[in-house]
């Protein structure tokens, strides 16, 4: 038996509250529900891998996990990354593509990720490509849709004088005017110099959107994220042919696959894959090359303590999206220097966990 052997997997959920008041056009962030995995193997080495969602489903991902997903694992060769991912991802046919099978997969496949870079003593961002370690950083926590125009320009102002080369503001009030004016409101603060993207959390029609688009050209964003809902593929390559907005979409595909018909149907200028929902590491790393070899980058949505190091791994990754949420159970945070977030060097995922903490906020 390999000394590489899986001898224990474990599955559990951890509650965490926001860290701030979060709302978009379709619904309000109340807590993120984590989902760890605890993989280890027989010579003592161990990985803790995680995916979340946003309010409910954690539960079930949890059942997916304990239930088929876990006992699979017990004496599979850790270091066989690919193997497993396709053998967990083909034993459960009847529930992909999917969400909960996807993010119980990312569970999995990141726990894996942080067994190999640990066996092999590197951090994840070299181990994963090792581009550079630094990436540009973009806030969201002060464009949320409940606030004020004074509170977004206040925000962004802030965030410019920090360095940070980018902000982006959610869209979707009920008048086009309305959203106009408070990115109107933003871009004249702070001048031609700091990006601006805009995102309506798939609450716009193909029609509405065009409308909106159209008002928007004129301040120079940098891109237009999820418009429509990610389902309409061809209302996005639509959407995408009528304006000089790029269009941002990636964190609500679930696959590959679904990547690969945007991109290739030009539905996409930005690709935003998130490593918990595409199904781990292992995917997500293909979407990002994908992308490159369509000349498109990858700007990946939320997680950013464990995105920093994957879009440092690439070179087509431009920007890291700044909304802490794992603070209360990290010991450490992430490192921010001149604008840009650095990728942690240690071996393994480069999250540092705080285990009594986790612990505190396990559920039953």
């Amino acid at each position: 038996m390999p000394k590489t052997t899986i001898s224990r997997a474990e599955a559990f959920l951890v509650d965490l509250e926001v860290e701030t008041e979060r709302t978009d056009a379709v619904q309000a962030f109340l807590k993120q529900e984590t989902v760890f995995v605890e993989l280890e193997t027989t010579d003592g080495f161990v990985g803790l891998g995680y995916s979340y969602t946003i309010g409910t489903g954690g539960t079930a991902v949890l059942a997916m996990l304990r239930d088929h997903l876990l006992p699979r694992l017990i004496g599979a060769d850790a270091r066989n990354v690919e193997a497993i991912w396709f053998d967990l991802f083909a034993s459960n046919r009847a529930t992909t593509v999917g969400a909960i099978t996807s993010l119980a997969l990312a569970s999995v496949d990141t726990a894996l990720w942080d067994l190999r870079c640990r066996r092999a003593d590197e951090p994840l961002w070299r181990l994963a490509g090792g581009f550079r370690r630094r990436v540009p950083l973009y806030d969201t926590e002060g464009g949320w849709l409940h606030l004020t125009t004074d509170q977004l320009v206040a925000g962004a102002l802030a965030s410019q004088k920090a360095g940070w080369p980018g902000v982006k503001l959610k869209v979707g009030k009920p008048r086009v005017h309305e959203d106009l004016e408070r990115l109107s409101a933003v871009r004249d603060a702070v001048g031609p110099a700091l990006d601006i993207m805009v995102d309506a959390n798939q609450s716009m029609t193909y029609a509405e959107a065009k409308r909106r688009a159209k008002a928007f050209e004129p301040l120079d964003l940098s891109w237009f994220e999820e418009p429509m809902p990610a389902d309409d593929l061809s209302g996005h390559v639509r959407l995408a042919e009528s304006t000089s907005i790029p269009i941002a979409v990636g964190e609500s595909l679930y696959s590959v696959s679904q990547f690969r018909e945007y991109v290739a149907s030009g539905a996409a200028g930005i690709v935003q894959v998130d490593v918990a929902r595409v199904g781990g590491i292992t995917p997500w790393l293909k979407v990002a090359h994908l992308a490159e070899t369509f000349n498109l980058e990858v700007c990946p949505h939320f997680l950013m303590e464990i995105h920093v190091s994957l879009t440092a791994a690439v070179p087509n990754g431009r920007y890291v999206e700044h909304i802490p949420q794992l603070r209360a159970i990290t010991s450490t945070e992430m490192e921010i220097a001149d604008g840009h977030a650095v990728a942690p060097d240690e071996p393994g995922l480069g999250i540092d966990w705080d285990r009594d903490a986790i612990d505190d906020r396990r559920v039953s």
